[in-house]
Parts: C-alpha cells; structure tokens; sequence
C-alpha cells in the first residue's frame, strides 16, 4: 500500500487587532500639502511608505523624504523597499530635495535613504549636500537624518556629523539575538557604534525598534540599556507590521497598555524623549524630539 502524504497546513496569520486601524488624515493643512504633493510630484517616504500617521505629522509640518533612489542593496527581512541594483547617485538631487521642502513649507524636515554600499561613499556626499541644500533654501527648517551604517566606514559618518543636523537617527530595528534574521547585512554592534560615534561627534542622537518579531521583554529592556551605554538620546517602539507575505510574520501584537509600560521604563533609564504606541513610526511626531 502505498504511502499518502499529507500537506500540513500554513500556520495561521495573526489577526490584527483592533488598536491598529487608522483613521483617514484630514485637515486643512494636510490638504494643502496633499495638493502641493500632487500639483508638483513631489516624492515622500510618508506617501510612498503608506505610513499610517502622514496626516498628522503632515499637519504638523512635518515630512519624511527618501533619497538615493528607491532601490536599496541590502535584504532585511522586515523592509518593502525593493531590493538590487540601484541607479546612478542623481546629483541634482539634494537641490530637489530643498525645493520640495520650500513648496511644502515644511517646518521640520526628515531625510532617510535606501542603504548605498554599491557607493564608495555609501552616498554619505549627496547626504550631506541635501542637508547643506535645505538649510540654504529654508533655514528656518529644522532637520533629522535617519542614516544608514555607511558598512562601518567611518568617513563616511563622519559627513554626517560635519553637516551637523539638529537630530541624527540610526535605527537597531530589534533586539541582538534577531538581528541577523531581521536585518541581514547589518551587525548590532556596529549599528552601537554608528551611535556612539555620532554622539562623540557632539549629535542629538535617537534609534528605532520594532516590536512584535519574537523578542522577550528581557532582550527589550537588555536593548534599552545597550542604546543607553552609547548614550542614545531618543528611543522610538513601534509595532512590527509584516509588508506582504514574503517577508517576516508577526509573531505578536503588543498592546498599547505594554507598549505605555516600557516608555516609561525607558524613561527611567534617561532617555530624554521616547515615544512608544503601536502605531509609532521612526519620524513619529519628529518635530517633539528637538533637544
């Protein structure tokens, strides 16, 4: 008799919970910059990302841009960014950048990137010159930097530093023992570092993680004190959603009761400004984190 084989069954997602739904962005504001958006084709990270709060932080004139292309040459297993070889750097880049920010009356201004190792500079050059551009441009506007690791290539940070915006952000994403997992080519250490050695520099310093992966509350609160040990000024939670279903399933949703209980523990520790909820996202009410 022969033998049968039985597929097992995919394991059941996580169903999403109801603290999780949006509310449609409205507003006067929000409009305004939604025509503005439209009118010249400006590009946003906020849009592109589908990000569940572009309405308030838009209201709030705040934005997030993304530069270097849409291409990024890494594989973390969290991100939708597409992934292998980007185009050429555009060096007229940095003074789109600016100008959309002008159109936007963007007060407070948050450029992020895909990862460039494909660069000799890890694109830390085009970095600096949209930061230079902006502040030309609008120097009323304030600004973070959410960066890469730059492959531990330190010059390259050190662009950074030399541009001096308001808030540099460099985000761990989860705790050690899933790093290799979530974020493929990155090594937790050097990210450590990347902080330790903005702080150094004499920058306002904030990371991100994502909760939700499969992380114990003990590896949360060993994550806290390794962003402390670094002295990391800013400490952003967020909930981990699963893009489509090639990436990393979630392996939990966090309430927003737990979610309240380590801001407040990460407050203790001394950060100086936390902000946790599941629906945080790394640029989440940025403009607040101006130290």
């Amino acid at each position: 008799m022969s033998e049968v084989h039985v597929e097992k069954a995919p394991e059941p997602r996580v169903k999403k919970p109801k603290w999780l739904r949006v509310k449609l962005p409205t507003g006067e504001n929000y409009r305004k910059v939604r025509n503005l958006v439209s009118e010249h084709r400006l590009h946003t990270i906020c849009e592109s990302g589908n990000c569940p709060n572009m309405g308030e932080c838009w209201g709030a004139g705040t934005a997030t841009f993304m530069i270097l292309g849409n291409v990024c040459t890494r594989s973390c297993g969290f991100c939708a960014v597409a992934t292998g070889r980007p185009d050429d750097a555009d060096p007229f880049e940095p003074g789109r950048v600016a100008n959309s920010v002008k159109l936007m009356e963007v007060k407070h201004c948050v450029i992020t990137s895909v990862d460039r190792d494909d660069l000799k500079d890890g694109g830390s050059g085009i970095w600096a010159q949209t930061v230079r551009a902006i502040r030309k441009n609008t120097p009323e506007t304030t600004l973070e930097t959410l960066i890469p690791d730059f492959a531990g290539k330190w010059e390259n940070l050190q662009r950074i530093i030399d541009a001096a915006p308001e808030i540099v952000s460099h985000n761990l994403e989860t705790v050690r023992r899933l790093t290799k997992e979530v974020r493929i080519q990155a090594k937790y250490d050097r990210s450590l570092e990347v902080l330790m050695r903005l702080k150094k520099g004499g920058m306002n310093t904030k990371s991100g993680v994502m909760l939700g992966l499969g992380e114990t509350e003990e590896e949360i609160l060993e994550t806290m004190d390794d962003l402390r040990s670094v002295n990391c000024d800013i400490l952003t939670m967020g909930q981990y959603l699963q893009p489509t279903p090639k990436h990393l399933p979630v392996a939990e949703f966090i309430t927003p009761e737990k979610f309240q209980e380590y801001k407040g523990i990460a407050l203790e520790k001394g950060f100086k400004y936390v902000e946790s909820g599941p629906l945080v996202r790394s640029s989440y009410h940025a403009e607040k984190h101006l130290l």
